[in-house]
């Protein structure tokens, strides 16, 4: 997530690029796979480790920040690839519990970031499916597409615009975000002022998503989080408060006992709430193709003029139902596992 504030008097305020007014903080979010790198151009610094490896070296959330010259202070909390529901259900659940912990104010924006080193995998290309399942649907509202690498076009001889006419994949992600994308070169040996530049460029996509969304992006399980936090630090006070009645190893044992008590009552929730949203969604999807395949059957019956849209729509109806299928079973197979003490 990337998140721009300006710091006074010690307290930390989000502040749109380029305004003269505060609001309240929040942070964005950005996709695990490549984003170490990118994570460090936003930020202009190596706060995050890179290994250069495709498959991603992020396995936790993890947030770093940095301050502009003109006392705007970046975010960035970079994830472990968590809109693919891989490769431990489980695990994307606690790890989205962490990432809305770290951001309890609200989302300013979301980095989907893809590398043009390589065509889109399936898995990427459920990447936005996976995205509105996790954090609802108006998340597209927030969400910025990044493309790294940009110097392997150079290096092939391509432009960004014909990657994405041979790519046409990219077409279902760009639309709901209104085209939002950003390049981003993140050699080492690429010129500052480039890099200065592609920050800007982001900074600037931020800054308009404030002023049309108004505030944060507040997703449902954000007040879930909140009121369940809220829960645990009454506990919390009345254990301290037994202070003197128990042993200091008593007292940590139940200090560890309620935290993961805490821990799996939020991974529980979370683990039905996306079950139930999975089937809703494949329920919804199940209908719409329905009502999409007899409307094209009438259609045809009076004229083929429509055709090439109508199947265009039933086969993006048919991969998202694939989609949610595959991810309610992943969901379904990782709550048989999860043993809720």
């Amino acid at each position: 997530m990337v998140t721009k504030s300006s710091a006074e008097d010690g307290s930390v305020f989000e502040v749109p690029c380029d305004s003269g007014f505060q609001q309240k903080p929040a942070a964005p979010v950005a996709d695990g796979f490549l984003t170490d790198p990118t994570g460090n151009s936003i930020l202009g610094r190596k706060a995050f480790k890179s290994k250069g490896r495709a498959s991603g070296v992020t396995t936790v959330c993890e947030l770093q920040s940095s301050t502009l010259p003109n006392g705007q202070i970046i975010n960035v909390i970079d994830t472990p690839g968590l809109f693919s529901l891989s490769p431990s259900t489980e695990f994307t659940c606690r790890e989205i519990l962490r990432c809305f912990s770290l951001t309890k104010e609200g989302i300013d924006a979301v980095l989907l970031v893809f590398s043009l080193k390589n065509r889109l995998t399936e898995e990427e290309k459920s990447a936005l499916f996976a995205l509105k399942i996790l954090f609802g649907s108006k998340i597209v509202d927030y969400m910025i597409v990044v493309f790294t690498n940009e110097d392997s076009l150079e290096d092939d001889g391509d432009t960004f615009e014909e990657y994405l006419e041979d790519c046409p994949d990219f077409k279902e992600i760009l639309e709901p975000c209104n085209d939002r994308k950003v390049l981003f070169r993140n050699r080492s040996n690429a010129p500052v002022s480039q890099k200065a530049k592609q920050v800007q460029e982001l900074l600037n996509y931020v800054e308009e998503i404030a002023r049309l969304n108004g505030n944060p992006y507040m997703a449902d399980l954000s007040h879930e989080i909140r009121e369940n936090e809220t829960a645990f630090l009454i506990k919390q006070r009345e254990i301290l408060e037994m202070k003197g009645l128990y042993t200091r190893q008593e007292m940590f044992q139940m200090k560890k006992d309620m935290e993961k008590s805490f821990e799996n009552q939020q991974l529980r929730q979370m683990m039905e709430r996306l079950e139930t949203k999975l089937t809703e969604t494949q329920t919804r999807l199940e209908q719409q193709l329905k009502e999409e395949q007899a409307a094209r059957l009438e259609m045809e019956r009076r004229t083929n003029r429509d055709e090439k849209h109508s199947s265009d729509v039933v086969n993006s109806l048919r991969r998202d139902l694939e989609r949610a299928e595959r991810m309610t079973l992943q969901v379904r197979k990782s709550s048989k596992k999860c043993i809720i003490m």
